[in-house]
């Protein structure tokens, strides 16, 4: 494994293990020191995401998005990431848990282009939507919301590509909770909340179709 910069190659197990968490195995942190690299070579020539610090986006991107593919339900095969911006969290889902499909959806044509990148580099088995998710004809058995555009409204858009008996895994804060339930109306039973490590209002929110 190269280290990006004179960063330690170790530095995401290390920091797993600090949070009480279990670590990777040595495929999956050779294919997330991969999707740094690249994050922190695209980031510096577009937006593509705010937090531009390495060891902030181990700890903000990639140990959020890790505590999420480990708490996805089981008995799902498919799942969408809803505007998935730099890939977060489809990306890291795929790494976790190679069993399951992923479509990362995104609009902006230069985003989309870097998540070809990244399958592409990384070696994962997901596809690429390059337009707005809503306008997708498929069902998934989940579809994942993570730091989207107008969270409610996209709420609102994402239940129509739920499945029957499907889920809606959204990655949000405790303040925000009452509002997630209110964007559904009731078509979600809520009964599955995870907290983020070490995060005093981050938490992921899994809503079951009823």
């Amino acid at each position: 494994m190269t280290p990006v910069g004179d960063s330690d190659p170790n530095a995401l197990n290390d920091l797993l293990a600090a949070k009480g968490l279990e670590r990777l195995d040595n495929s999956q942190l050779t294919k997330f020191e991969s999707y740094l690299a690249l994050i922190l070579k695209w980031n510096q020539r577009m937006n593509l995401t705010a937090i531009r610090d390495k060891d902030t986006i181990l700890d903000r991107h990639f140990v959020e998005c890790i505590v999420c593919a480990r708490a996805l339900p089981p008995g799902i095969a498919t799942v969408l990431d809803f505007g998935s911006g730099a890939g977060l969290p489809g990306i890291p889902i795929a790494i976790c848990r190679p069993e399951l499909k992923i479509t990362l959806a995104e609009s902006q044509i230069k985003k989309a282009a870097f998540l070809n990148e990244a399958v592409r580099a990384i070696g994962l088995d997901s596809e690429v939507f390059p337009g707005r998710a809503e306008t997708l004809k498929a069902k998934y058995d989940c579809v994942v919301l993570r730091a989207v555009d107008q969270m409610d409204i996209s709420i609102h858009l994402a239940t129509a590509l739920v499945g029957c008996g499907g889920w809606l895994a959204v990655m949000t804060t405790e303040a925000a909770r009452e509002s997630v339930t209110r964007s559904v109306d009731g078509q979600f039973s809520w009964n599955n909340v995870v907290s983020l490590p070490e995060s005093q209002q981050g938490i992921i929110m899994f809503g079951k179709r009823t």
